[in-house]
């Protein structure tokens, strides 16, 4: 099974992801497992292409500090392609800027950009961990998410904490139900 919201295509340069829907907590484990593949095998860049996004919740942005960091610690980045002005404007107010190029005037892909896009109708969609994972899995990917963007900075431990708490009372509940099984 497939997520037909993400399609990819590993270049000798970058892993390139597009995302044709939204961003959200629905798609972005299938992101997340992508780019994790990707970064085990060595790569360390990772460009997230979302022209035809038209927006992304906070677990996708979540998702997306996370695998910046870790292309960070092998010496690379994350950086995204071609935001909407309002998907722009929802990372940086999240502080994303910090950690993510977000649609780098000087970037190395700039040339070629349309050339790396027509490339992804070829490759196919991304695999879709999402749609087999449980509500567990599901809950534990959007409390990593949003745990990753309290740790960013203060604004957003108080913009998210409620968020976390609530989904780590959930873990609990489900934790202590599934040990009844």
């Amino acid at each position: 099974m497939s997520d037909t919201s993400l399609s990819h295509y590993v270049f000798d340069d970058c892993l390139w992801v597009r995302c044709a829907t939204r961003g959200s907590f629905v798609n972005s484990p299938a992101l997340k497992s992508l780019a994790d593949k990707y970064l085990a095998g060595g790569g360390n860049t990772i460009i997230v292409d979302l022209e035809v996004c038209p927006g992304v919740d906070s677990t996708f942005m979540g998702t997306l500090a996370g695998l910046a960091q870790r292309a960070m610690s092998k010496g690379g980045c994350l950086q995204v392609a071609s935001p909407t002005s309002r998907t722009r404007s929802a990372m940086e107010s999240l502080g994303l800027d910090m950690l993510i190029d977000i649609d780098p005037e000087n970037a190395f892909w700039r040339a070629d950009a349309a050339e790396r896009r027509a490339r992804l109708a070829d490759a196919g969609s991304a695999d879709s961990p999402e749609h087999d994972m449980s509500e567990l899995a599901r809950t534990r990917h959007v409390l990593e998410a949003h745990n990753t963007l309290r740790a960013m900075n203060t604004r957003n431990d108080a913009t998210f904490g409620y968020v976390c708490e609530t989904l780590e009372e959930d873990l609990m509940r489900h934790e202590g139900e599934e040990d009844e099984k």
